[in-house]
């Protein structure tokens, strides 16, 4: 049976279910007269859908509200403990693994370290990456007592560019890592043991990121932003639907400097060969500083911001470190105070000229997309903190066009280095709304794992 306008009555019966489910997550808890306004539907339609997704156990009550003259009225809410997802980040220095109920609160974790050290392509091993994935996927399920069952999806946050094929299902291009295309699903899939119908949500970091801050941090009421991944390397994602999907960008690789320094791309002049953590600590090391031996990039990158601020100065997010006057950036004042350590000047140099690169790839954001807020995440940008992004924020506005320059708001994201994690969680739950609540019976284009085949032809013989 077909609607008038070419949608079937199931459609339109899914449309129903994903608007009550949607606005219950973000806004609930809701009774059904509330539902109504904030949703579209009919009464008649609200009380069909609740119904339904109360027998499935999706939606619950959840207390109830004086109404004027009448009956208290019920409240409902979706029920935390009707499905779970896994959300991963495939990061610079481990692999984090996250068991999330529908409330996202956290059921289980896991973190299975890289190499700190080797060439990157080494430390991203596929293989490597992928035994990780397995281990740990099975670990936060045991750990959690949770059946795989349960689970609305796996999502993952990637270094890299992300495809889909009718073969291979998502397939990584990650240039900086060594990643040729990879085909992280169909390796997934013949490797971890779950259900085939459990489905597999790979996309950039930078993306995963911009979901969480989007949904649940920084960006909540946003109608549009860029959400910038600050860690080895630079990302960002573009937002202009705050419940969609972002656009990935490969930012980082955009040329600040023709014939600059070589990027670890292979290019010349990329951002991110000024602006990542890797090249700042490069950087550093070349005017003569002292990062500690073998130690990864995160405590690196403490260091360096110990000796450009030290203890007299206050940690990095304790003041601003520049001011726009007149339309130009102000450089920072990094004085250690006459009864402190001086600060480490070749430091100190390397991040007032990475705040410039970094304003600068601000400002090419703003007058491209103008969005209203630009929120800086990653382990690293969050570790700078709000001292260097006042500096940032200045050589921005100083680089950008004055009318969209003055109209975006620049922030920290609020959900902290796990965001990303989080971000690639909801990918699952994303999709599980979109079709009104209801599992897939089958991941739709990847046949199943060799170990799914063979555990069936020992069962049937």
């Amino acid at each position: 049976m077909h609607a008038k306008s070419g949608r079937t009555v199931r459609d339109l019966r899914r449309e129903n279910r994903t608007a009550v489910l949607r606005r219950l997550y973000f806004d609930g808890p809701m009774s059904r007269l509330m539902l109504g306004p904030a949703t579209g539907l009919s009464s008649g339609s609200i009380s069909n859908v609740v119904a339904e997704l109360v027998t499935e156990g999706l939606v619950e009550e959840a207390g109830s509200v004086d109404s004027a003259g009448g009956r208290p009225r019920t409240l409902l809410r979706i029920a935390p403990g009707s499905g779970c997802m896994i959300g991963v980040d495939i990061g610079e220095t481990r692999v984090r693994i996250e068991l999330f109920d529908l409330a996202l609160t956290e059921l289980a974790r896991t973190e299975r370290p890289l190499a700190p050290s080797g060439p990157r392509t080494a430390r991203y091993e596929v293989a490597v990456v992928v035994d990780h994935l397995r281990d740990g996927i099975a670990e936060v399920l045991s750990t959690a007592r949770v059946s795989a069952e349960r689970l609305l999806g796996v999502g993952i946050g990637v270094p890299g560019i992300v495809e889909r094929t009718p073969e291979d299902g998502a397939v990584v291009h990650g240039q900086t890592i060594g990643w040729d295309a990879v085909p992280l699903e169909r390796l997934l899939r013949e490797t971890v043991e779950l259900p085939p119908e459990v489905p597999y949500r790979i996309e950039n970091g930078a993306k995963t990121l911009g979901q969480a801050e989007m949904w649940f941090g920084a960006g909540r009421g946003a109608r549009s932003a860029v959400v910038v991944l600050f860690g080895s390397g630079v990302g960002a994602c573009v937002v202009t639907d705050p419940l969609g999907p972002g656009r990935a960008l490969e930012w980082g690789h955009l040329t600040v400097r023709v014939r600059g320094r070589r990027c670890r791309c292979g290019a010349q002049g990329c951002l991110e060969a000024y602006a990542g953590a890797e090249a700042l600590l490069e950087r550093w090391r070349e005017a003569g500083g002292e990062p500690p031996a073998g130690a990864d990039e995160e405590t690196a990158l403490t260091a360096m911001l110990t000796a450009a601020y030290p203890a007299a100065a206050g940690p990095p997010g304790t003041a601003p470190a520049g001011t726009v006057a007149g339309g130009a950036a102000v450089a920072p004042s990094h004085g250690g105070g006459p009864a402190g350590p001086a600060p480490d000047a070749a430091a100190v140099a390397v991040l007032d000229e990475t705040a410039e690169y970094l304003g600068a790839g601000l400002a090419d954001l703003i007058n491209l997309f103008q969005p209203e807020r630009i929120l800086v995440g990653g382990w690293a940008g969050l570790q700078l903190g709000s001292r260097f992004l006042a500096s940032v924020a200045a050589y921005a506005r100083a680089y950008a066009l004055r009318h969209p320059g003055g109209r975006t708001e620049i922030a920290l994201g609020t959900l902290g280095p796990e965001a990303v994690t989080v971000g690639a969680g909801l990918l699952p739950l994303v999709d599980f709304f979109a079709q009104g609540g209801r599992r897939p019976e089958r991941a739709p284009s990847i046949p199943a794992p060799a170990w799914q085949t063979a555990l069936r032809d020992r069962v049937s013989t």
